[in-house]
């Protein structure tokens, strides 16, 4: 009951009482945004969300479009402007998904939601973490975050899934306060890791392959 109906709800209202609450914040960082910017304070991608829907993420822009001599986006790491990673640390880049919240694409918690492409790399466990709707904060992001690796971030996703009930989302959510408000001493990491599940997977099947091989003519 709480999965299909109860859930929903709390997201509804949970989402409409936060962004009245941090709307000043959301204004203030808006109107900075977008004189830093050049007008674009937002950012916005394609990503799926239950039972792998396309819909359209919107975050407030981290990173500038700055390229180099060929036309190219210079690396992420040398993009995130100084706001950017103020916001990224504070978690103020994500206030604008309350809004994805409210339209029904995203929950509060859940499984973050990845890039499109990702779709063809994930096992058929795996898989599981697009049967929910993906969430602004989840159990892979109260559990680590960039400190662990991609089938680790993935199995606390598929464990969610699997516990999903309110108790949970409760826990998850007064741990991500809590990360909000403890991250002074915390790297900010750009997330190069998250923007190469692809690579990752790619080059584990290739470690396989070329260990089985070594073991083939070891033997």
């Amino acid at each position: 009951m709480y999965r299909n109906v109860f859930k929903r709800i709390i997201d509804f209202v949970g989402a409409c009482c936060g962004f009245i609450v941090l709307f000043p914040i959301f204004f203030l960082v808006y109107i900075m945004l977008f004189f830093t910017n050049k007008k674009q304070p937002f950012y916005r991608q394609q990503r799926p969300g239950k039972n792998e829907k396309v819909f359209e993420i919107i975050k407030f822009k981290s990173m500038s479009d700055a390229t180099d001599a060929s036309g190219k986006l210079l690396p992420d790491a040398e993009r995130l402007t100084r706001i950017g990673n103020f916001l990224r640390k504070s978690s103020l880049d994500e206030i604008p998904q309350l809004i994805n919240v409210i339209k029904g694409d995203m929950s509060l918690v859940g499984p973050r939601p990845l890039r499109v492409r990702y779709l063809p790399f994930y096992t058929q466990e795996e898989k599981i973490r697009h049967t929910v709707k993906p969430g602004i904060t989840g159990l892979a992001q109260v559990s680590g975050r960039n400190k662990l690796n991609w089938d680790q971030k993935l199995a606390l996703d598929v464990a969610y899934v699997k516990k999903l009930n309110l108790w949970l989302d409760f826990v998850i959510l007064l741990k991500t306060v809590k990360k909000i408000f403890h991250t002074a001493d915390d790297e900010i990491v750009v997330d190069l890791e998250m923007d190469a599940l692809d690579t990752y997977r790619i080059n584990q099947k290739k470690s396989k392959i070329n260990k089985n091989s070594l073991d083939t003519k070891n033997n």
